[in-house]
């Protein structure tokens, strides 16, 4: 039985709520996985054979194996989860927090230097 949510009224956001802790249970626990030292080296070695060793789905599979960050949230990843992927990969997190707004790094640090995204068109639905 889902609660109400409002904050799914939200545009191109994704809450992190129970949920999708459940949702994404095993994607995370394969993220945290690669705080390990020899975790990383056998991810890098072969990334979907290590990939196949989690019980996540292939939705889930995919889009680590895409890079695709927001696909990964809305199956269920947390970003302090997702940050291990990103990390092992030699990334910063404002790299991928860029590539998720669709911005190049220089263009995400700008806004973010220039106090973010407006308002406008990322409220509650309904709202101006």
């Amino acid at each position: 039985m889902s609660l109400n949510k409002p904050y799914q009224k939200i545009p191109g956001t994704t809450i992190f709520d129970a949920e999708m802790s459940r949702l994404g249970y095993h994607l995370n626990q394969f993220c945290m996985s690669l705080m390990k030292a020899e975790n990383r080296a056998r991810f890098k070695a072969d990334e979907r054979a290590y990939l196949d060793t989690w019980d996540m789905t292939e939705e889930q599979k995919q889009s680590v194996l895409a890079r695709d960050y927001n696909r990964m949230m809305a199956t269920g990843g947390n970003i302090y989860f997702l940050a291990k992927i990103f990390s092992c990969d030699g990334l910063s997190f404002q790299f991928a927090a860029a590539t998720m707004t669709g911005m190049s790094q220089p263009e995400y640090a700008q806004m973010m230097l220039t106090g973010g995204r407006p308002p406008k068109g990322n409220t509650y639905e309904g709202v101006q």
